[in-house]
């Protein structure tokens, strides 16, 4: 088969396996990023609360349902499902209709939490109209259902593309489809959040950058990587700065390191690093003349619970204090399970086959690093934070084991030539 019957394979096959969990995948977060796209498709503040809370005590049930299936005490007690959808919907509407009553009517999401938490959501339109065309014909939970589907094929696809376009061969470039579909990157870009959509984007980026260092089109990867930072501007703003940043550092990372060998940096070099610098210079004044909230009120919201409780006077302090407490004990987890910085490494090693790029797919790894390190909870919702990092061995496994497929494509070919002969 050609390669993109290979590629759509892949996709279809994983569309397929994703059917076993239609509903059951949302966070407290999926009610914000709902109830934004259903405003922006024409609905009230009422009516998207009522199509996000069925929707997400539809799935609380079902988690329910499953849950007691397989509790060896429990399993052959009353359904949980009728029960938990019902005290589901109480508390949810109870919180809603307080502060609908108390005038927090503004903005397109609806109030499920206090109007400084939800300021977050309202500044990140991107993944909410993304959303609209998916709600509006599919309903709620199938259309969100589709809507990572597409997210995810799309990132297992660019994962491709840029492997391919580093000339890897055809089954290591699938190889690296596959395991973008298969490690945590499918998992967590099927969620109802934003981080699908990040993924995406970086590996649009990534293209870009490949394609600009390959000599494929400098122009058209420079413009390819401002438009992935100008996407994830209205995603998730912060990963603009992040990415913005890192990609900045990786062209001067590679330009310091060519003049010390006495070469030219190279203008697909310089255009990076400047994609980079503009992207992060950008992220800052763009988010400061549209008032998006700062690093300041997101630490607060970290400390507080979201604003659940009264703003720490000594916010930095606590918050430097408690970044020392999560990495040793995130370090403590991996050192535990160490698959993570396994994965980690043997992509760093792959990542070396190709200097430049490497560079670039270190930095873009980095900004999961980054990422949860500007959220240093332990229990936020399994590794979705850092998920990013897993872009690392994505891409560098293949260019890892690429001197093996090599090396095993030449005595195949001499065997062929001589039976021919």
């Amino acid at each position: 088969m050609r390669p993109r019957t290979w590629v759509l394979l892949l996709a279809a096959v994983f569309a397929v396996l994703q059917l076993a969990n239609v509903s059951g995948r949302d966070t407290p977060d999926s009610k914000n990023y709902l109830s934004y796209a259903l405003s922006l498709s024409g609905a009230g503040k009422r009516e998207a609360a009522a199509v996000t809370i069925d929707h997400y005590c539809a799935g609380r049930a079902s988690m329910a349902h499953r849950a007691q299936n397989v509790d060896v005490v429990r399993f052959h007690a009353p359904d949980p499902a009728p029960r938990v959808l019902e005290e589901c919907r109480e508390q949810e509407w109870r919180q809603v209709e307080a502060r609908l009553a108390a005038g927090q009517t503004g903005g397109h999401t609806v109030p499920f939490m206090p109007e400084r938490f939800m300021r977050i959501f309202e500044v990140r339109p991107g993944y909410p109209v993304f959303l609209v065309p998916f709600v509006s014909v599919l309903g709620a939970t199938w259309g969100l259902w589709a809507a990572g589907v597409v997210i995810t094929c799309a990132g297992g696809v660019l994962a491709f593309l840029v492997l391919r376009t580093l000339s890897v061969p055809v089954p290591l470039a699938l190889t690296g489809q596959t395991l973008f579909l298969l490690l945590p990157c499918g998992t967590t870009a099927m969620r109802p959040m934003t981080e699908g959509l990040l993924l995406t984007l970086t590996l649009a980026a990534l293209w870009g950058c490949a394609l600009v260092l390959q000599g494929r089109g400098t122009r058209a990867g420079t413009a390819l990587v401002c438009a992935a930072l100008v996407a994830l501007f209205t995603v998730k703003h912060s990963q603009a700065l992040f990415l913005g940043l890192c990609l900045a550092g990786a062209g001067a990372a590679v330009a310091v390191r060519r003049r010390w060998r006495g070469l030219p940096p190279g203008r697909g070099v310089v255009a990076l690093a400047g994609a980079g610098c503009a992207g992060a210079l950008g992220t800052v004044l763009l988010g400061r003349l549209l008032h998006h909230p700062s690093v300041s009120e997101s630490v607060q919201d970290l400390l507080t619970d979201h604003f659940a409780r009264p703003d720490r006077e000594r916010p930095w302090a606590e918050f430097l204090q408690l970044q020392g407490n999560f990495w040793m004990e995130w370090l403590r987890r991996q050192l535990w399970e160490p698959l993570f910085v396994a994965a980690l490494a043997a992509g760093v090693l792959g990542a070396r086959r190709r200097p430049a790029f490497g560079a670039f797919l270190v930095a873009a790894a980095c900004t999961g690093i980054l990422n949860q390190a500007g959220h240093p909870d332990i229990n936020i919702w399994g590794d979705r934070l850092i998920t990013l990092a897993w872009l690392l061995p994505v891409l560098g496994l293949p260019l890892l084991l690429e001197p093996l497929v090599r090396r095993a494509a030449v005595p195949a070919q001499g065997a062929q030539v001589e039976l021919a002969r």
